[in-house]
């Protein structure tokens, strides 16, 4: 029988093992995929997730380093490119030794993979559903008609996961009314602009830019839209050029430079936020127990926190249930209140023209002190719990 089983290998799931190779925590790794292969498009990572990479081993930080792209400033512009707001990452890199960076998140995959014992992980295992056995253990039904028997199940499988369909029926998946598309092009940025992670704001629409190296740029766009919508993919490269018609020359040069195979297309939604991510001996993490939109680029580092978090209470406490509740309790505050934040913000960046006049005039004069204090804050880890799984370790 298993200890402790993943459901899920993207990102938080696979983070979530590397945690728990790291402190000698029994587990077992389930992804539906066959291979883990480099798919999908870019995503943004800030310095809190960074520092749990640095804190299960210096090497896998410098190799995600290497194979992204680091940010000197953040930028938000209107659609002309002309700025809105600069943030500076001088202040992050002082206090936290590096800033945001861009990478391919399949990329990413594939580092983090490589850094897994491999005995510990199952490939094409598709969760089915689960059920509870006598005494404590539950078994896993995968749709390959195989089973298993664990002791505790742990949910890294997604905003729509069915394990938290399961165990908490009635959550409820929130559409923000946007949709966005996601490429990588084969184009290289201005140099001006290669070390800038930037956002063009304006006509309902936003479009979001970061080099990620190697003559690949990362991009995203988002409208307004009714949810699950197919495009025609003979027309699309077209119709994105004509959407964003009115932003800055540098934008249809992107979508033009993207193979169409590679633009992938997602409705944005979040979770409606749960009054617990446990029950017994199972437990949610990532976006499976707290989808945000991803306005704030942290859907990918909370559930990497998660993975910190949750690795160290589990280390740190004799009963399982307790070191779920005391994950809850670590991660509750920030993680709802960004949830919120990044909902919002979607507001704000597609608005009708009144407001859009309003929004520009707040964020460009927005303190610079409060918004450097309110980064930090949300860059910032609470490492006295690893500090104490070191000393038990230690001792």
């Amino acid at each position: 029988m298993n200890k402790t089983s993943i459901i899920g290998g993207g990102i938080g799931g696979l983070t979530t093992a590397l945690c728990f190779q790291k402190l000698g925590i029994d587990h077992k790794l389930y992804e539906q995929a066959n291979e883990i292969k480099s798919v999908g498009a870019g995503i943004w990572f800030s310095p809190n997730a960074l520092q749990v990479f640095e804190w299960i081993n210096p090497q896998l930080l410098r190799d995600i380093q290497n194979s992204g792209n680091t940010f000197n400033s953040i930028l938000i512009t209107d659609h002309k490119l002309k700025p809105i707001s600069n943030s500076n990452q001088d202040f992050v890199k002082q206090k936290f030794g590096y800033s945001t960076l861009a990478i391919h998140r399949g990329g990413l995959q594939k580092i983090i993979y490589s850094y897994l014992n491999k005995e510990n992980m199952f490939l094409g295992k598709v969760f089915e559903n689960y059920s509870k056995n006598e005494g404590d253990s539950y078994t896993i039904n995968f749709q390959d008609g195989s089973a298993i028997t664990t002791q505790y199940i742990l949910g890294a499988n997604g905003i729509n996961s069915n394990i938290r369909k399961q165990l908490f029926p009635s959550s409820k998946i929130r559409y923000s009314g946007q949709t966005c598309w996601r490429g990588v092009a084969n184009f290289k940025l201005d140099s001006k602009y290669s070390s800038i992670g930037f956002t063009l704001w304006g006509k309902k629409l936003q479009f979001g830019v970061s080099y990620l190296g190697q003559g690949k740029t990362y991009w995203f766009a988002v409208k307004l839209s009714p949810a699950n919508q197919k495009d025609d993919k003979n027309t699309l490269i077209t119709n994105l050029v004509e959407l964003f018609d009115e932003f800055d020359p540098m934008v249809k040069e992107l979508i033009q430079n993207t193979k169409v195979e590679n633009i992938i297309r997602g409705d944005l939604s979040d979770l409606e936020l749960l009054e617990k991510w446990h029950s017994r001996n199972i437990c949610l993490l990532g976006d499976a127990a707290h989808a945000m939109t991803p306005d704030l680029g942290q859907g990918g580092a909370q559930a990497i926190e998660d993975a910190f978090y949750l690795s160290n209470c589990i280390k740190n406490n004799d009963s399982i249930e307790t070191a779920f509740e005391q994950f809850y309790n670590y991660r509750k505050v920030k993680v709802e209140k960004l949830v919120k934040q990044s909902r919002s913000t979607s507001k704000i960046a597609i608005t009708s023209k009144p407001l859009e006049i309003v929004r520009n005039f707040i964020l460009k004069y927005f303190p610079k002190a409060l918004m450097e204090k309110q980064m930090i804050e949300l860059y910032t880890i609470d490492k006295t719990i690893a500090n104490k799984t070191q000393i038990e370790k230690d001792q």
